[in-house]
């Protein structure tokens, strides 16, 4: 087993949840090893955590959009998808701050999952006093009010934190890739992006790997979900160019 749980645990400390009500911090653990998840669940237990355990890629981006986790504990080692894959996936959702779990322990393996988005990592073998210790110190650091406010663009706003978009304050139910879109282009707005812009930023890909149409599909679903509710149209058309965020919402096409 890779966790070594020799020396207590963490001086007495409570885990830092994102309010001030005593509601218990949710850590998402993703892991294919049955017995190193129930170890850690008994570890964040012990400790005032609530844990859920999942043991694939696909299974912990699906319960990360539903569940919003304050945390996901994330092992690189994953059966179905590449664990860096996953990393880049949840970082673009941005259900919470991710902790990568790994038994790689180079500097290069470091540094490449910081540099995707990973908020800390952690090596295995670890101690249990080390796993507690330094979520409490993510936690710390993403309190809520430390966190950014939503974007907001007359009716339409935009919560990264809550992953929650609105529209006259009706909540408007987007896919991770529509939400990160949004994002995306809103945090830059007026500025005109290409198809394969897009891809590299929001899917992390390139035209090599994904098609360009697979930009268009997920745009005309967004502004459908968008328009839905108000006739504004934020995200517009450049015709022989790409797509912009217009933050007052002209109704016409560019071009």
């Amino acid at each position: 087993m890779a966790v070594s749980t020799a020396g207590p645990v963490v001086g007495g400390a409570r885990p830092v949840g994102r309010d001030e009500s005593g509601h218990a911090p949710v850590v998402l653990v993703v892991d294919d090893d049955r017995g190193l998840r129930a170890l850690v669940h008994e570890i964040l237990g012990a400790r005032g955590f609530r844990s859920v355990e999942v043991d694939s890629g696909e299974s912990a981006l699906r319960v990360a959009a539903d569940l919003r986790p304050d945390v996901v504990l994330l092992d690189l080692g994953l059966p179905d998808r590449g664990g860096l894959d996953v990393l880049v996936d949840l970082v673009t959702m941005g259900p919470g701050p991710v902790v990568v779990l790994s038994g790689r322990s180079s500097a290069t393996d470091r540094v490449v999952g910081l540099d995707l988005g990973a908020d800390d990592y952690i090596t295995k073998p670890f101690s249990a006093r080390e796993l507690v210790a330094r979520l409490n110190a993510v936690l710390r650091r993403t309190r809520v009010s430390d966190r950014p406010a939503p974007l907001r663009f007359g009716d339409l706003s935009i919560d990264e934190v809550a992953h929650r978009v609105t529209v006259a304050d009706r909540r408007v139910d987007l896919t991770p890739k529509e939400f990160a879109l949004v994002s995306f282009l809103a945090r830059s707005p007026r500025q005109v992006f290409t198809r394969p812009q897009l891809l590299r930023q929001v899917w992390h890909s390139s035209t090599e790997w994904q098609q360009e149409a697979t930009v268009t599909e997920h745009l005309h679903r967004l502004r459908m979900k968008l328009d839905a509710h108000h006739r504004e149209r934020w995200i517009q058309t450049v015709r022989g160019v790409g797509y912009r965020f217009d933050p007052e919402g002209a109704l016409t096409a560019v071009g």
